[in-house]
């Protein structure tokens, strides 16, 4: 995995029994903000497409480029499988892995899943710091991230957990998400702030 845990004292109550996986469109924050959540459970992270770079000795945007996004897909399902086998952890996953039927029946049963929901500015913000994504070089940055919300939100809205990833310190998003995982079973959405239901 791309980080381990020590066996330290936990900083939050909740306690996971199962991996932590983000799901959520390019620029939600999974990687900054599920290094954290690791981070305070004490648990490892991984991030998905670090791995499948590692695994094929190239970057993301050079497999896209040589193979294609389905062989990237069947790369990430792999990938995902193999981690969701290990011990708990938090997964940060991208954008387009949760789409895969296969992927999320995986992510479904072993997994506890939460979508990073943010909305379109706070995407476009985020993005603009990085030039190395394959799916945003093939139009207006704008239009395509539209397209991808109408497209993905309503499957990403099948995770266990929603919390809005939000402008501000991903502390907040964070205790969010331990109060929403710690209050399950049920399915839960809470606001950054962790306070109110949306």
């Amino acid at each position: 995995m791309a980080a381990t845990g020590e066996a330290l004292p936990r900083t939050s109550g909740y306690a996971p029994d199962r991996t932590i996986v983000l799901v959520g469109l390019m620029g939600a924050g999974k990687s900054a903000i599920g290094r954290r959540l690791a981070e305070r459970l004490r648990i490892p992270f991984a991030d998905a497409d670090t791995e499948i770079e590692t695994a094929a000795g190239r970057t993301i945007e050079e497999i896209f480029a040589e193979h294609g996004e389905a062989a990237f897909r069947e790369g990430e399902r792999k990938v995902i499988a193999r981690l969701l086998d290990g011990p708990a952890h938090v997964l940060a996953t991208g954008g387009g892995a949760f789409m895969d039927p296969e992927t999320r029946g995986r992510i479904h049963a072993q997994g506890r899943s939460v979508w990073l929901k943010a909305d379109l500015e706070v995407l476009l913000k985020r993005v603009r710091k990085r030039n190395n994504r394959p799916l945003l070089k093939q139009g207006d940055p704008r239009e395509i991230l539209q397209r991808l919300m109408t497209l993905r939100y309503p499957v990403y809205a099948e995770a266990d957990i929603a919390v809005e990833s939000v402008e501000g310190p991903h502390d907040s998003v964070v205790d969010a998400i331990i109060e929403a995982l710690a209050a399950w079973p049920g399915k839960v959405s809470r606001i950054a702030e962790g306070q109110d239901q949306i």
